[in-house]
């Protein structure tokens, strides 16, 4: 007896629909997981087990159980295959069962050893790869169902067990009652009062700074990159900080493919709506690669280049940023995606952001280009060599401070301080 369910494997932000074929045969009795599972799905043959008697039914204890991921040259990870794998073997071992359920249909989520499900990262864009493959209904944990339906011609059933699964294909009239289902690990349970702070913030606010301010505005309708250079207190971070507001709302595909990504990370709360404004990431110099660019043991998750996506990423004191992160920053600048290899797994992220850059023209920081303000106390020789950190490709292959001038950055502010009135600059940064 052969029963086949589906679900969806990730490599990066593309999903591949995989049909989970469950056999019963005589032979030795085990349960065998094939189709290069990686080690959280192996382990699910012992939690769907678990799963399946504590909800009721039976285990297919005197048989062989033959569990296919197919295609098996894909790598798969993750434990969201638990609860399409349950619900195959249930199908195999059940006399009678409706199959012409199972059609059409994915199956998402982990199961607990009572049968509950939880939530898992990734559900919007496997929802996407299950329309695309013509999937027209998907099972998801309960607190991901606003989240699954943003797909728009996918009927979806938010569930919190696997006893409510098997209720909604034997088509039964009343649905056994089940625990909520906790959100996922990871989301933000808690707030804090200053994380809603850059939703107020308007470029209006900026006294003084004219010249800057539309250079800021020319490359926001642009798409164009930025360096921001000026002595501390210029106002580099307070106009980076607005420029999200000089950018208008997100196309509809565009909002969709910006809050696949944040599904990715497994970011969204639970009930989320669409991300519709462009998003703003500020990683701190010391931020690791993995963190700025993406990657990770295991399954590779996108970093807040990609989390970015179609909004704004600052990089303050910029020459701060270890060398191999500023080199690695080329792709993202000249393709708009981020391709990163671990192992077996390829995954490619979008990351077609606009990249705003800030530093100070001296280690110190007080270096100013009028002398009454100046008072750099660096040798010449190590400006030089702070501004030389940034490379960039040129003709003659110099990397000095002219020469990344001509690089991958497609708008240059060489001096954000630079106004009328250099006081007033800096009270617009404190305000």
């Amino acid at each position: 007896m052969v029963a086949t369910t589906h679900t969806v494997s990730l490599q990066g932000a593309v999903g591949h629909v995989v049909d989970v074929q469950a056999d019963l045969s005589q032979g030795l009795i085990q349960t065998a997981l094939v189709g290069r599972p990686d080690a959280s799905i192996s382990e699910a043959r012992d939690r769907c087990k678990a799963a399946v008697k504590n909800s009721g039914f039976d285990w297919p204890a005197t048989r062989r159980v033959t569990v296919l991921l197919s295609p098996a040259d894909l790598p798969k990870r993750g434990p969201h295959f638990d609860l399409a794998i349950a619900v195959a073997v249930l199908a195999a071992s059940t006399k009678d069962f409706p199959v012409d359920s199972l059609v059409g249909v994915a199956m998402i989520g982990e199961l607990t050893l009572d049968g509950r499900l939880r939530c898992v990262p990734g559900v919007l864009p496997m929802t996407m790869a299950a329309a695309a493959r013509g999937l027209q209904t998907v099972f998801v944990p309960e607190p991901q169902t606003a989240e699954a339906a943003m797909v728009s011609g996918v009927r979806v059933f938010g569930v919190r067990s696997l006893a409510q699964v098997m209720a909604l294909l034997n088509g039964e009239s009343e649905i056994p009652e089940a625990p909520e289902v906790e959100p996922m690990s990871g989301s933000a349970l808690l707030t804090w009062r200053g994380e809603e702070r850059l939703e107020d913030l308007d470029m209006a606010d900026v006294i003084g700074l004219a010249d800057t301010r539309y250079a800021l505005e020319v490359a926001a309708a642009g798409g164009h990159h930025l360096m921001l250079t000026g002595p501390k207190g210029s106002g580099k971070t307070t106009l980076a900080e607005r420029i999200p507001g000089l950018l208008p709302d997100l196309a509809d595909d565009e909002s969709l493919e910006l809050t696949a990504v944040h599904s990715l990370c497994g970011a969204l709360p639970a009930g989320a709506s669409r991300i519709t404004r462009p998003p703003f990431r500020a990683p701190h110099h010391s931020a690791s690669r993995t963190g700025i660019l993406g990657g990770g043991s295991g399954r590779v998750r996108p970093g807040d280049v990609s989390k970015a996506h179609l909004g704004v990423l600052f990089l303050d004191e910029f020459p701060l940023f270890p060398r191999d992160v500023v080199e690695a920053l080329r792709e993202p600048l000249e393709a708009g995606e981020i391709s990163i290899s671990r192992g077996e797994e390829d995954a490619t992220y979008p990351a077609r952001t606009m990249f705003v850059f800030a530093s100070n023209p001296c280690p110190c920081g007080e270096y100013h280009p009028y002398s009454r303000d100046h008072h750099c106390t660096c040798r010449e020789v190590k400006r030089r060599e702070y501004r030389a950190k940034i490379s960039g490709p040129s003709p003659t292959g110099s990397t000095s401070p002219d020469s990344w001038n001509r690089s991958a950055l497609s708008s240059v502010v060489r001096r954000a301080c630079r106004s009328t009135d250099p006081s007033r600059a800096r009270r617009s940064a404190s305000a």
